[in-house]
């Protein structure tokens, strides 16, 4: 156990330096909270400790000086308080598994992942309670509009922390509080988990819209409509209407569908203007969880009994069983309902 930390500083160990954990570490750092960030590759752990800034995400803002890099992820979570996880979520399986002994019997886990296990269709607090047999007491989500390039910046941005027990989303609460970032509690994990994962889907779709050059009606619509059969999904699955309409949903849904830096709006505009899966994937460079996730998503769809037009569609485009074309026909064909 670390024994030179004051009592009352709670200790984060945040797995991994990429830039939404980079992110999320200097918010835990900046509300004064006891900060070690794993970094997998060694040059980024010594660029941090050395120069107080990840040379592989945003190299041009400093970091806070009392934040300290590692690739020991024994060390990382020596007297942890919090196991912050943001590794991409078709990843979190294996990852997990290496790092689960090296975590202590009170560490609560927090969840940043926004993806639906491909072969499972299991969420991510669903993984970690499997693979690390953590009861759901000691297992939080944190998810909101939460684009990393602002964070990092200072601008106001705010989450939803959700877990089973309210104490521990409030410890979490307290230890990422700062004057620029405002999380609020909730206890529907389903709901908090589900907006994030969701959302990245539609963004696609409107990423697409973008790249082939439809207007704002179009957006409206997707945004509009995508909410709409994120709520049937997510309510059929035991998550609360309000949840979908908060900050982990809606919130979530507004910042990543009408700002030009998340990554599956990009890759959703790349497929809009013709490029293929692969060349947008290579032109995106980064994790698409919506990608990755969509076919997970309409699986889940199918066994609780909820349609879900827009999601259909996205996936049919991506594993090349519908054209671009194809795709907004066939929406905007189908059979008028009430709304």
């Amino acid at each position: 156990m670390n024994q030179h930390r004051p009592a009352d500083t709670a200790r984060a160990a945040v797995f991994s330096a990429g830039s939404w954990g980079t992110a999320a570490a200097k918010i835990l750092a900046d509300a004064g909270t006891n900060v070690v960030l794993h970094a997998r590759r060694s040059e980024i752990a010594k660029s941090i400790n050395t120069t107080h800034r990840n040379s592989g995400y945003f190299p041009d803002i400093e970091l806070p000086h009392t934040l300290t890099a590692t690739t020991d992820p024994a060390a990382a979570l020596d007297g942890a308080d919090f196991l912050v996880l943001s590794v991409p979520a078709q990843s979190l399986r294996q990852c997990l598994t290496a790092w689960t002994g090296h975590i202590g019997p009170d560490t609560v886990i927090v969840s940043l992942m926004k993806g639906i296990e491909a072969d499972t269709g299991l969420r991510a607090s669903e993984i970690i309670r499997e693979v690390t047999g953590v009861g759901q007491e000691r297992i939080a989500v944190l998810s909101g509009p939460n684009l990393a390039r602002e964070i990092m910046e200072g601008q106001p941005a705010a989450a939803t922390i959700a877990c089973q027990d309210e104490s521990a989303a409030r410890r979490v609460q307290a230890a990422c509080h700062t004057p620029y970032f405002r999380p609020y509690t909730s206890t529907d994990v389903i709901g908090c988990e589900l907006g994030g994962a969701l959302k990245n889907v539609i963004a696609l779709a409107v990423g697409i819209a973008t790249g082939m050059g439809l207007g704002h009606n179009a957006t409206a619509l997707i945004l509009t409509r995508g909410l709409a059969e994120s709520n049937r999904l997510a309510t059929a699955m035991g998550a609360q209407p309000a949840t979908l309409a908060g900050l982990s949903g809606m919130g979530d849904l507004v910042a990543t569908c009408t700002s030009p830096l998340p990554r599956n709006r990009t890759f959703g505009t790349h497929l809009g203007h013709g490029l293929s899966i692969a060349e947008a994937a290579a032109e995106t460079r980064q994790t698409t969880e919506g990608v990755k996730s969509a076919q997970a998503i309409l699986a889940l769809a199918a066994t609780h009994g909820v349609d879900m037009p827009l999601t259909t569609h996205v996936s049919a485009v991506l594993n090349g069983t519908r054209t671009l074309a194809e795709a907004v026909t066939g929406l905007m064909q189908r059979p008028p309902a009430p709304e």
